[in-house]
């Protein structure tokens, strides 16, 4: 049996996931919702309770129940890692998305639309004549790019040639290399540029492809804010036989010859031989990876220059700011049904690095002037300190500052491998859904 505890997203997919396969799953929550710290905040009022403003919203925010605020927004990639395990477990059936309408970079102060295609990038104002011409080449070759076939290497080992020697190859600038590698492989840091080039590649693969999909952007996100994702996958390990409690204190967990057997709440002993929870549950067994600022801002008017778009992602290049991490900025409105008619809701995050951390959004809060009203939460990233193999006590690391789901993908796909002794597969979890609905058969 395993004993799954959401505090988070990832931790109810998992629940899901081992549903469908076969594990005998009681999941627990100390909240009252689902989702935890990834919830969706609705009415406002509480929102404005849970950052102690106890004044409230202010008439001019409209219906407190029109909102529903993402404590940490993310979008999906529509060709990612997510939504194929939505799809394949079908959990798309409880969920309604809506494509982001934008993704912009910043440079210079100023935000620009993030090239992807030929087109884009002969069109952008990111880049003089023979930049353009540049970095069109370059997108052709990761385009035509098959790690199977050697002839579309064009003299790049995609195991030993850094990206840095492939941006050297093509001759491209410091900006475009700024772009390329934050806001179309959404690289975090610049330590990929010395790594070997197939990861990079198949990033910016991935986001053409999810920007081929729909065509604004390559992002979705689901009508009604992401507290629906956990819903969904609460939905499924409930058709798969699992058992869910929400409101359910964790008092003890127990341990005998160092594995778990067991979760004690109020009295009483749920006998388990695996375990997953997040860092909150078990603070003995992971250990501070630093800090995230999140500062969620209402607006009542579209970002400048993203084109008066009621969505958009925005990244700050790290090098744009003389900073070592990215700062992002996700923008969600009353088009997706998670705030008032005319209002919209914009969070800016990075990687806290100073002592001053507001100082450190400066640039994103700038973009976003003027604001109604800013919540500022400051959150300790945890990571577990071992994999969990001998204890069979499996932790997830904390949200990271990022906008996007693929980082917690990777956490959901690495707890897999060490819970079922084998990598994720998804073709696999579709048999499985086919052999339950019979569509094999159809």
């Amino acid at each position: 049996m395993v004993v799954a505890r959401p505090s988070l997203c990832l931790e109810c997919i998992l629940s899901g996931i081992m549903s469908v396969n076969g594990k005998k799953v009681l999941h627990m929550d100390r909240n009252p919702y689902y989702g935890g710290e990834s919830s969706s905040i609705t009415p406002l009022e509480e929102l404005y309770k849970r950052f102690q403003l106890l004044e409230g919203p202010p008439e001019a925010m409209g219906r407190g129940r029109d909102w529903n605020v993402d404590l940490i927004p993310k979008f999906l990639m529509a060709n990612g890692q997510l939504v194929k395990m939505l799809l394949y477990t079908e959990v798309t059936r409880y969920l309604d998305f809506k494509v982001v309408e934008g993704s912009f970079v910043y440079k210079g102060g100023k935000i620009y639309k993030v090239p992807s295609t030929e087109t884009e990038a002969l069109a952008s104002n990111l880049m003089g004549m023979f930049e353009k011409r540049r970095f069109r080449k370059f997108l052709v070759f990761v385009a035509n790019f098959d790690e199977n076939d050697p002839k579309t290497f064009e003299g790049v080992d995609p195991q030993s040639t850094s990206m840095r020697d492939v941006y050297r190859k093509f001759d491209l600038g410091q900006d475009v290399i700024d772009f390329t590698g934050h806001a179309l492989a959404l690289y975090r840091t610049d330590d990929y540029l010395d790594q070997p080039c197939l990861e990079t590649i198949n990033r910016i693969k991935l986001y053409s492809e999810s920007l081929a999909r729909y065509g604004k952007s390559p992002y979705l996100y689901p009508l009604y804010g992401l507290g629906e994702l956990p819903q969904g996958f609460a939905r499924l390990s409930a058709i798969y036989g699992g058992t869910y409690m929400l409101n359910k204190p964790v008092d003890d967990i127990i341990m005998e010859n160092g594995k778990v057997v067991g979760v004690k709440s109020e009295g009483e002993v749920a006998r388990c031989k695996q375990l997953i929870c997040d860092p909150s549950y078990i603070p003995d067994r992971v250990r501070k990876a630093g800090q995230v600022i999140r500062i969620i801002c209402i607006l009542s008017h579209p970002i400048k220059n993203t084109n008066d778009a009621n969505s958009c992602q925005i990244i700050i290049p790290q090098n744009q700011v003389n900073r070592k991490s990215d700062i992002y900025v996700c923008m969600i409105s009353y088009a997706h049904n998670v705030a008032a008619q005319g209002k919209y809701i914009a969070i800016a995050s990075t990687t806290v690095e100073t002592t001053e951390p507001e100082k450190e959004v400066e640039p994103a809060l700038e973009l976003l002037e003027p604001i109604d009203q800013k919540f500022v939460a400051i959150s300790d990233l945890y990571e577990p300190i071992d994999d969990g193999s001998e204890s069979q006590v499996f932790c997830s690391c904390s949200y990271d500052a990022t906008t996007h789901f693929e980082t917690t993908c990777n956490d959901i796909k690495d707890i897999y491998k060490r819970m079922a002794g084998s990598a994720f597969d998804f073709e696999n979890m579709k048999r499985k859904q086919n052999d339950v609905f019979g569509e094999a058969d159809q």
